[in-house]
This record gives structure tokens, sequence and C-alpha cells, in this order.
């Protein structure tokens, strides 16, 4: 089926007290991976493409890749961009096939987030794409941070309230505990901000930095208004870690097909265990 824009699974997912897991893509396989996952499990589902990922893949490749495998289901599949940090780059998505995209305006003060973020959705929402917008900064593998670092960095309640009412935005991200990549330690997640926000104002929330929480927590995380979970570094670990064991176990092995194919059969069963935790599977 043709792809479709991240509200209409996010209001699927508010009204079944779900999260849908947003899964980032780097080659083939890994949108096949994505995409069969979901088929499979009857789940709606986002494939995720960061800046990174467009710059190596290239943008119409990814929306190519991405446009060929929501036909080749029936389930809802949309194509969002993670972490868009300028203007030009969202907006060539959005033209490009894009059914949602997030602005990351977090590097900005405040005021000047706000006003950037609205006019991205102003744009996308003339041409029906769903819009994520980003409040607080969300922390990196990199961080070594304290307890008290930590509770500086979470974003502010009366903050989020502020940037969602004033922007618009379809899904909003903001600083709860959760870092990208590997964490140190286990995440202490603020569940309490969560709630507070999605209570107040009926926002759909995003988890960022998914690997690694647990599972536990991200189960909590949804009760209290997580709609969307990203996931990245445990879908890597897993497809490389198979490809990996290929090599090592076949070094003469010169046919890309059969060391591929076994990490993308790795990958969708890792693949099926979040849409299992998310409470995806079968929504669709």
């Amino acid at each position: 089926m043709p792809m479709v824009p991240l509200r209409t699974l996010l209001d699927a997912a508010e009204k079944g007290n779900y999260a849908v897991g947003a899964f980032n893509c780097n080659n083939m396989e890994i949108v096949q991976a994505i995409v069969e996952a979901a088929d499979e499990l009857r789940s709606p589902v986002i494939i995720q493409a960061s800046q990174g990922a467009i710059k190596y893949a290239g943008l119409h490749y990814v929306v190519g890749l991405a446009k060929l495998a929501a036909e080749a289901t029936t389930v809802p599949v949309a194509l969002h961009l993670d972490h868009g940090t300028d203007y030009n780059t969202v907006i060539a998505c959005i033209r490009a096939g894009f059914t949602s995209v997030m602005f990351d305006g977090s590097q900005w003060p405040k005021e000047e987030n706000i006003a950037r973020t609205k006019e991205i959705v102003k744009v996308a929402r003339a041409v029906g794409v769903s819009v994520e917008g980003e409040i607080g900064k969300i922390g990196g593998v990199e961080d070594d941070i304290s307890v008290d670092e930590r509770d500086a960095m979470l974003t502010p309640v009366p903050d989020a309230i502020e940037f969602y009412e004033a922007t618009g935005v379809d899904a909003l991200a903001m600083s709860f505990g959760t870092a990208h990549g590997h964490y140190k330690l286990p995440p202490k997640l603020a569940i309490d901000r969560i709630d507070e926000v999605h209570r107040r104002t009926g926002a759909y929330l995003v988890m960022h930095g998914g690997s690694g929480v647990p599972e536990e927590d991200v189960r909590k995380g949804i009760a209290a208004g997580i709609r969307k979970v990203n996931i990245d570094t445990e879908l890597r670990e897993a497809f490389l870690g198979e490809v990996r064991r290929q090599l090592n176990g076949k070094p003469s092995e010169i046919d890309p097909r059969k060391i591929l194919g076994p990490a993308k059969s790795v990958l969708k069963g890792k693949l099926k265990e979040k849409m299992e935790l998310f409470g995806c599977a079968g929504k669709a």
C-alpha cells in the first residue's frame, strides 16, 4: 500500500495505548527486514533515515526503497526523516516523498527553535506531511552525565508544553533521560515528565535512544504517553554481528548474498522483538 503520514500511525497508537517502532535504515537489506517483520506481525511501522543515511545511500534511493517495500505489504508504513537539522534538508525530504520529517532545532534558543519549527510545520502540513519537533537536548553516546548534569538536561515540563502548543507538531521529542548510542549505565527515565506533558497536552511523545532501555521502562513510558520509539543501535549490532559471524565462519565466501541474507534474518528477529514489546504487533 502507499506510504502514510506519521500522524495516521500515531493517532491509532494513541487510541490503542501502544507505540509504533521507528527503525533506522542504511541499506536495502535493512529496509526489507523492517517491512518484512512488520508484515509478518501485522504491525504498523516507521522507516527512519538519518541525514547520514541519506548522504550515504542517496535521497532518492532511500525514498525508492521505502516506496517499493511499502507497496509490497498491506500494513501501514511511514517514511520519516530522523534529526533533520536544517531547513533545506527537511524541504528536500518533503519534496522527495517522505511522509514525515523531524526538524531538530534543539541547538537553538527556545524562541528560535519554536519559530523555525513553526515554519517547517506550515510547509509540511500544506502537503500532508507530518512533523516531529524537539525541545531540550537528548544526550549522545559520548556523554558522561552526573546526576546533577542529568537533571539539568531534562526538558522542563513548561518548556515542553509551550513548544508543543506554539508549534503544533504531530510528535514531540523531549529530554527525559534517554540518550543516543550505548548506555554506560541503565538510564533513569523521568516517567513523571512524560505523563504530565501527555496528560496536559495530549501530545504524542517520542522516545529517542530506545536501544538499551530496559523493557519495563519502555512499557512504563508507553503507558505514560510514548507513541513512537526510535531504535537504531540495537539494529546495527544485530545486523553487523551476524555479518561478522558469517565472515569469520566463511572466510573464502565471495557471494555477498550468503553473508547479508543471514544478517537480514537475524535483524528481522530483533525487529519482531521490539514490535511485540511496543504493543504494535497485530495492530495493522
